[in-house]
């Protein structure tokens, strides 16, 4: 059975806790309701909004594949689906949605739910300014035997880890390449701190980020020679360090202050 488009998994994995069926179905339908639905209209017995109204809820729960969403959707009780826009006595099968959501834009999809689930998040603390980590990684269990392991860039929000945007990184391109791409799925930028790593540190992505009003912190090594040499000549009191907390953060088995 093949999995669901990893754009729509990192976006969902990371969901904030609150973002449950009942909680914010309201809010999920109505951003869903862009979506142009690819069906005719003829024998059409769901609505586009509810079937992936449903995919969203059951990948927040923690189901990966069109076999196990179906069996979430099957087992939800009668007054979660009814909020979800499912009548309980026909619900939409794996089938009719592993069809409906293969014929879907991955991107356009993954867009939508990134600005659903920023609606979702806190307003940070006054005075402190969003920050949005851009970073690719490559998705666990996705190589099989003929095939390279899938690679994704995404966009979180660093003080809650939720993935806002993400956008799949194939053999045709690089990460460099959908930088760009990958931020055009966020709304306002301005003032928002954007951080990456060193492959990111580009004369485009910075102009970029200052054409959409954001901050940015990127790091500096060898593939950037002059500006690595340059900064290497500053003396160490030029650049302040910032108080540091006592919080230890657990990130890829590594602890860091």
């Amino acid at each position: 059975m093949p999995a669901l488009s990893p754009s729509l998994i990192s976006s969902l994995s990371t969901a904030p806790p609150r973002a449950s069926a009942v909680a914010s179905a309201a809010g999920l339908l109505t951003a869903l309701g862009s979506l142009p639905d690819p069906r005719a209209r003829r024998g059409v017995r769901h609505a586009l909004v509810t079937v992936v109204a449903a995919a969203v809820c059951a990948v927040v729960a923690g189901y990966r594949s069109y076999a196990t969403i179906g069996e979430w959707v099957a087992d939800l009780p009668a007054d979660t689906a009814a909020v979800l826009g499912i009548d309980p006595g026909r619900r939409p099968s794996e089938a009719m949605i592993r069809r409906l959501l293969q014929t879907l834009d991955a991107d356009r999809l993954a867009m939508v739910i990134g600005a659903w689930l920023a609606t979702q998040l806190p307003a940070p603390s006054a005075g402190t300014p969003r920050a949005i980590a851009v970073d690719g990684k490559t998705l666990r269990g996705s190589r099989t035997g003929d095939t390279v392991a899938r690679h994704v860039l995404a966009a979180a929000d660093q003080a809650t880890g939720v993935v806002l945007a993400s956008t799949d990184v194939d053999g045709k391109t690089n990460e460099i390449t959908r930088f760009a791409p990958l931020l055009d799925q966020l709304g306002d930028l301005g003032e928002v701190v954007v951080t990456a790593d060193a492959l990111h540190c580009q004369r485009e992505h910075v102009a970029y980020l200052a054409e959409r009003g954001a901050h940015w912190i990127l790091t500096v090594k060898g593939n950037q020679p002059s500006l690595h040499a340059q900064l290497a000549r500053f003396p160490g009191e030029a650049f302040p360090t910032p108080p540091v907390t006592a919080t230890v953060v657990m990130a890829a088995g590594r602890s860091a202050p």
